[in-house]
């Protein structure tokens, strides 16, 4: 048991996702396992069908970051404990919007991630509160970094910055996609990446115009508006969009 215990220390410590499995009914009570994403447990449950069990209905949970109390069956009853790093908000583009989003998303526990290949935007002066700040383009930054717990939040109005960094992200299993500036300006970045091949099931994931329909119109309040919706769509588990946002300052 202390192995476990010692499992979760180190994966607390060093901010890799780990998830505890233990038995309250059903089979061997206060049995106690731990698993990795990958699959990999640490321990057993006792019995081999019963294991194979767990790690199946906890894997999704592991990835989405949930602790729970799960029915296997109706005499078998589980209990699963995450242990995952904060969620991830990848801003592209080094706005003003983004000084603002950084800081609020900082408050509600997300960590900050701020991409920008322009060196007078990306700036340790301005975005000294970010957990990182990276220069690079926004599909190279993104490559491999996206889980099923990130968030991208595409602000720069500029197609050459946020139609790659849409790319990555639709490709990925990130949970929250969202972009920038009114409905003629996303219709138009709709029919750009349907041209690429996108389906209107993969282009139904951005968020756009980003944000829910507040009124905002200072970048604050449009930080505002984009921070309720990526907690709005991690509180419902969905990724889908109404294609209803209330947060562009584009009149185009």
């Amino acid at each position: 048991m202390s192995t476990i215990y010692e499992l979760v220390r180190e994966a607390v410590r060093n901010g890799t996702p780990l998830a505890t499995i233990t038995v309250l009914a059903g089979g061997p009570v206060g049995a106690k396992m731990a698993l990795k994403p990958d699959g990999q447990t640490i321990g057993d449950l006792g019995e081999a069908s019963l294991t194979a069990q767990a790690v199946q209905a906890t894997l999704p949970l592991l990835a989405a970051g949930e602790t729970q109390t799960v029915t296997l069956s109706p005499e078998v009853t589980i209990f699963v404990e995450s242990f995952v790093p904060p969620p991830t908000l990848y801003m592209v583009g080094g706005v003003h919007i983004s000084i603002a989003l950084a800081a609020l998303a900082k408050v509600v526990g997300f960590r900050t991630v701020v991409i920008d290949a322009r060196e007078a935007f990306a700036t340790g002066e301005r975005f000294a509160h970010v957990d990182e700040l990276i220069l690079a383009w926004p599909d190279e930054a993104l490559a491999g970094r996206l889980d099923a717990r990130s968030s991208v939040a595409v602000l720069t109005h500029d197609p050459k910055l946020d139609d790659p960094a849409l790319r990555v992200a639709l490709r990925s299993p990130v949970r929250y996609i969202g972009a920038l500036g009114s409905p003629k300006t996303h219709a138009r970045r709709l029919e750009r990446l349907a041209a690429e091949g996108f389906t209107p099931a993969d282009l139904a994931r951005i968020h756009g115009p980003i944000g829910l329909p507040i009124g905002a119109k200072t970048p604050e309040e449009i930080a505002l508006s984009i921070l309720a919706e990526v907690v709005q769509v991690a509180r419902r588990g969905s990724a889908a969009t109404g294609q209803r946002g209330g947060s562009t300052n584009d009149p185009a």
